[in-house]
């Protein structure tokens, strides 16, 4: 356990004093009993009452105040939480690479049917988000448990020109703060000081990031950069490299292509950067340097799907990659209200007990 204000603790230090005044009273009480002529008749007098009973309601209102004072310091549990029982954002590249058929019958139908069944894979109580990303990155579907809005934004992808892999993995990162106050958005100068508390050193979120590319990055925030601030917020980027090292034509149906011409040159329509950066023949194939550094950076762990049925098995195998995830939990509010039945319970013993002794 550990507490967020732990200077509160010192407010504890009364509790001994007030135990120590209580038995001063008591053995005050003592000797004035003693001041009787005769200490028999006094107790012949005086009603039954066991002795432990009146004790009974002190002790409940020093517990009482032990929990308040704890409360105080906001102290955290730490908990065990699976992916299963938190979030998975899936970023996916519509960059106009997509469209090559090099994986039957291109690899952007090929990622839209392994999503799905990813999605259906899924324990219903998990949220799932969807980021799209080619020349930028947008948050399609934020995370949800409803099926039916993520199907729908898959089914309706459209290709794009340009790969930002590093814009896509800060909006990730965006979509997740969004829904877990320990993790800091992305625009934020650091986590230090911002809303969300510091994470730990070797923690993580339970939320995690799966990005699938063919490319490499073409703009805006360098991969690298991105999973650093990812890393600093404790959010685990899972890549996958999709589509085999010799590319071949690119086909898309008209509405994955949204109506527009495609040139992979970028000669007008998408194209452009379509799936990297590099060389003007290896644009179409997958930087896989650059995201094996995002997987070690973030803690998490990069896959490489030559193909439709490797690419299924990377994203049905990845909850077996995904550790048990560590999340601090704070328990102030049920240790107020542990502190509240016990003051009635206190008002309970010295009211019932005072007024009905035994």
């Amino acid at each position: 356990m550990g507490f967020r204000w732990p200077l509160a603790l010192l407010a504890l230090l009364v509790l001994p004093a007030l135990v120590g005044g209580y038995v001063w009273q008591l053995r005050r009480r003592r000797r004035r009993a003693v001041t009787y002529s005769s200490v028999a008749l006094i107790r012949s007098a005086a009603p039954k009452r066991s002795a432990w009973k009146r004790h009974v309601p002190v002790a409940l209102l020093v517990a009482a105040l032990a929990c308040l004072g704890i409360a105080a310091a906001r102290p955290q549990v730490r908990t065990e939480v699976p992916v299963a029982g938190s979030a998975v954002i899936l970023a996916l590249d519509v960059s106009g690479s997509m469209c090559a058929t090099d994986v039957d019958p291109n690899r952007l139908t090929a990622a839209q049917d392994a999503v799905r069944d990813f999605i259906h894979g899924q324990s219903g109580s998990t949220r799932i988000g969807l980021v799209v990303f080619s020349g930028f990155a947008q948050l399609a579907v934020a995370p949800t448990t409803e099926r039916d809005e993520l199907f729908k934004a898959i089914d309706s992808l459209t290709t794009g020109r340009g790969t930002t892999i590093g814009a896509a993995i800060l909006k990730s990162v965006d979509a997740i703060a969004q829904i877990d106050r320990g993790v800091a958005p992305s625009d934020t100068g650091g986590v230090q000081g911002d809303a969300a508390p510091p994470r730990q050193p070797g923690s993580f979120a339970p939320e995690i990031v799966v990005l699938l590319t063919d490319g490499a990055n073409t703009g805006g925030i360098p991969p690298r950069d991105a999973a650093k601030i990812a890393a600093a917020r404790g959010v685990r980027v899972y890549p996958i490299g999709f589509g085999t090292r010799k590319p071949t034509s690119m086909v898309c149906t008209a509405q994955q292509l949204g109506g527009q011409g495609f040139d992979p040159f970028g000669r007008g329509g998408f194209g452009g950067g379509g799936g990297g950066g590099g060389p003007r023949g290896n644009f179409l194939l997958v930087d896989e340097p650059t995201l094996k550094e995002v997987a070690t950076t973030t803690g998490g762990t990069y896959f490489a799907a030559r193909d439709a049925g490797q690419l299924q098995s990377a994203l049905k195998g990845l909850p077996r990659h995904v550790h048990v995830q560590h999340r601090d939990v704070e328990v102030s509010v049920a240790l107020v209200a542990l502190a509240a039945l016990l003051l009635l319970l206190t008002g309970w013993a010295a009211a019932g007990w005072t007024a009905f002794p035994s």
